[in-house]
């Protein structure tokens, strides 16, 4: 793996385990094991360049990795249940860390860093489509699977800030029954 490539993979795990605020550049170039001078020569814009850089890179894995989450067989509720139970147990399994770093830096820079809160609208609006797409390849109408999406993502973000704080996988299980029960009832209007 080259330089960049290792900043900014350092950079999102920093991003993740501690927010743009307590990421410091030489944590990170340290943790990438690159010289001090890389930064500047992959971004010439610094830290902003290298975490909007770094959210982009980490939103694509974790697109698919949701996206192979929500395309399994079964009944649409029921996979999304499941889902929202393997991401409490995966928050719970790493110690409570952040699952998700655009969602940590979305809140925590909102109106205070302009350019990285259109990266990670940026982001959401992906996460947004793609999940529209998928929940109307399984039925939905546009309206209803844009509702789907935009409240699973919004269920997961908060429920991820919920469970980290409070130590505990209940807020995740609570989302994901949440987000089921108003599938359920999108599926049986669509029926």
């Amino acid at each position: 793996m080259r330089n960049g490539e290792r900043i900014t993979t350092a950079m999102g795990e920093s991003l993740r385990r501690n927010g743009y605020a307590g990421t410091g550049i030489k944590n990170v170039l340290d943790a990438a094991d690159a010289p001090n001078g890389s930064l500047y020569h992959h971004f010439p814009g610094g830290k902003r360049e290298l975490a909007a850089a770094s959210l982009r890179q980490m939103a694509a894995v974790y697109l698919e990795l949701v996206v192979g989450l929500l395309a399994v067989e079964g009944e649409l509720p029921a996979v999304l249940a499941a889902a929202f139970d393997e991401a409490a147990d995966a928050m719970a399994g790493s110690g409570w860390l952040n699952l998700c770093p655009v969602g940590t830096v979305a809140g925590e820079i909102a109106d205070a860093e302009p350019g990285l809160r259109e990266v990670t609208a940026e982001i959401f609006i992906s996460w947004i489509d793609a999940g529209t797409a998928l929940f109307v390849a399984r039925g939905l109408t546009d309206d209803d699977a844009t509702t789907l999406a935009s409240a699973t993502i919004g269920a997961l973000e908060g429920a991820f800030v919920l469970a980290r704080t409070l130590r505990s996988p209940t807020p995740v299980h609570a989302a994901g029954a949440s987000v089921a029960a108003l599938a359920a009832t999108l599926v049986r209007v669509r029926a």
